[in-house]
């Protein structure tokens, strides 16, 4: 097996030089990191990261849970982040929780046993594990929650602002001439849930048009779900509304399946809205309204505001909350037909 002496020799460098390419702790020329790299290829060089990190009580990793990889939102994220991390030379270890409490626990154990230096996590829908958290925390491994942030417990967060980012989606809708517009939820035991359900009562309010809680359709994260519960909301013609807006993208895939399901046109019939642009987006017919979160830069600085926390930069004596903005993007969706607009449903061709 190849040592790092060797790589040395063949790049033609110190050893200090090599260690310094591979850890990212010390900043190094262009072409002395090039060096190494080919001589590390060459060699099919592979660090012994665990013995280093006994020695140092440095691994350079740090650990990302998210709820569900299948969701689009979330590989953004993650892209974001290992890519800040990989700058900064830290090794990012992405994990899926399932929106599964109980593994979220499991999923923190684990980490924490695989001496991550830090970890961002987006909480699961379950009840947020407070104290476990507080005992990583205590442990001198910081935290930074993103898009979902958990209750009663001190930690650095980003995320959207969410109410402000909703309102702007149900705005849209308001301005395109409609009032009666239902929203549809996830569990409300998520803080960005309740703010979106918050934002979207202000648009209202701010309109003038009075909130009727029959409008706000609680679900779970669920797409089969909240399709099941969609269908029963839009079952009776003489109640429907003349809008949706959904709080989420699976939220979103339930109620359009809902709206095929009892063969109901958007816009024609009904406007449609929703948080999160959906994965297979370019394939609906008309195109999709959404309130597009940077989930790119949500998961880069979540990584960078870690980094700092473990590199101890200075100035962040306090928790750290970063509130980024949302953008609109219009599709057709929306145009409800009262606008003269009759366009076919949102369906996969």
């Amino acid at each position: 097996m190849p040592s790092i002496k060797k790589v040395a020799e063949v790049a033609g460098v110190s050893v200090g030089t090599v260690s310094h390419v591979i850890t990212g702790s010390v900043p190094v020329s262009e072409e002395l990191r090039l060096k190494v790299q080919a001589a590390i290829r060459e060699l099919n060089y592979h660090p012994n990261h665990v013995a280093r990190s006994l020695k140092t009580s440095k691994t350079r990793t740090l650990g990302i849970i998210v709820p569900d990889m299948t969701i689009s939102f979330f590989p953004q994220i993650i892209r974001g982040a290992e890519t800040a991390a990989r700058k900064r030379g830290y090794f990012l270890i992405a994990v899926n929780s399932d929106d599964d409490g109980e593994r979220q626990k499991d999923l923190l154990s684990l980490l924490r046993s695989q001496r991550v230096e830090g970890i961002l996590l987006v909480v699961a829908a379950g009840t947020t594990p407070i104290s476990q958290i507080s005992r990583i925390l205590d442990a001198g491994i910081p935290i930074v929650c993103l898009d979902r942030i958990p209750d009663r417990v001190a930690v650095d967060s980003v995320s959207v602002e969410d109410a402000e980012a909703a309102a702007m989606g149900v705005e849209h809708l308001i301005s395109m001439g409609l009032r009666r517009i239902a929203v549809v939820t996830g569990p409300l035991t998520l803080k960005n849930e309740r703010r979106r359900v918050q934002g979207y009562r202000q648009a209202l309010e701010r309109a003038g048009i009075p909130v009727e809680e029959q409008l706000i359709w609680q679900g779970n994260l669920r797409t089969a779900d909240v399709a099941a519960l969609c269908r029963e909301k839009l079952a009776d013609a003489g109640s429907r509304p003349e809008a949706v807006f959904c709080t989420n993208g699976p939220t979103a895939l339930g109620a359009l399946r809902a709206l095929r399901d009892c063969g109901l046109d958007a816009p024609r019939d009904i406007a449609f809205a929703t948080f999160d642009e959906l994965t297979v987006d370019d394939i609906f017919s008309p195109s999709i309204t959404a309130v597009v979160q940077p989930a790119y830069d949500i998961g880069s600085q979540a990584a960078n505001l870690l980094l700092d926390r473990i590199e101890q930069v200075a100035g962040l004596d306090k928790t750290v909350t970063i509130r980024l903005a949302a953008n609109l993007k219009v599709g057709e969706s929306s145009r409800w037909a009262g606008h003269g607009l009759g366009c076919p449903a949102p369906a996969a061709r």
